[in-house]
């Protein structure tokens, strides 16, 4: 079953400032991760389960994964430059 994608506004705000390569990059990533969070993704810290790592040569995402309600939140958006 695939998961549901939330990010606030600020995040949203910089997805959409990202240049274009980084912005597609992202997106083809997210749409794997939707299929399967832990796949593509790394433990943020200590393993909890929750929250994820997503390091694309481009950008670095932080995410929660929730399996309960299938919902994936974007944390934060940081572009390398």
């Amino acid at each position: 079953m695939i998961y549901r994608l939330h990010q606030d506004r600020t995040v949203r705000a910089v997805r959409e400032s990202l240049p274009q390569a980084a912005a597609d990059e992202l997106k083809l990533a997210l749409d794997g991760i939707l299929v399967d969070p832990k796949a593509g993704t790394q433990p943020y810290g200590i393993d909890d389960g929750i929250t994820r790592t997503l390091v694309l040569s481009r950008t670095v995402v932080v995410l929660l994964v929730n399996d309960e309600t299938r919902m994936i939140t974007l944390l934060s958006v940081t572009h390398l430059g």
